[in-house]
């Protein structure tokens, strides 16, 4: 069993690696239509009510922009990018994929701070019945997972959930499972979150 966990966990931090280095985010501000100044709060930054009520932050939008597709369809090797369907609903920002196989759902929740976020997260743990990732796989986040696909993230006050529990027991090329799937899905946003901190 301890055996086990530790493949697991080596094949995890691979993917994050695999994640990173296929994350191209040079050019995310101009995916979203809107231009990005140095002053943009990114996702980790304390959002005003007024911005909240406005629409998603820049950084939240990553998740359904062109890199995030670009990512999603290098992982899965395919040559146009998944249809995609957002939605902005009670600080939430959705970005469903339609992918071949079934939905792939990610969304980022963001709060006014920190703390709040932090509830949010370990409510949201214990709902799914998820088990922490730790070591070098959690990217020094908090961070969980369940076994049937789905992976959260805490980043200051944002919550990165991917929800890969519609896709079957094998993605992609390489025959993946979902869990491992939204992995990779989650540490790629992360990196190019990390990249316009």
């Amino acid at each position: 069993m301890i055996r086990a966990t530790k493949n697991r966990n080596h094949a995890m931090v691979s993917l994050a690696v695999a994640s990173l280095l296929l994350s191209g985010c040079a050019a995310a501000a101009g995916s979203t239509g809107r231009a990005e100044t140095a002053s943009a709060p990114p996702p980790s930054s304390s959002a005003s009510a007024a911005a909240q009520t406005a629409g998603p932050s820049e950084a939240s939008k990553m998740i359904c922009g062109q890199e995030t597709k670009d990512d999603i369809s290098s992982i899965l090797a395919v040559k146009q990018a998944p249809h995609t369907a957002d939605n902005w609903a009670d600080s939430t920002y959705t970005c469903t994929y339609h992918l071949a196989d079934g939905p792939l759902v990610i969304s980022v929740k963001e709060f006014p701070d920190p703390a709040t976020a932090r509830k949010y997260f370990d409510a949201l743990q214990g709902k799914l019945e998820a088990a922490p990732i730790r070591g070098l796989a959690n990217l020094g986040f908090p961070a969980a997972q369940t076994a049937d696909g789905s992976v959260i993230f805490l980043k200051d006050s944002s919550a990165l959930y991917v929800n890969a529990t519609g896709l079957p027991a094998a993605v992609g090329p390489q025959k993946v499972a979902p869990t491992d799937f939204a992995y990779q899905v989650a540490t790629t946003i992360l990196a190019c979150w990390k990249e316009h901190h």
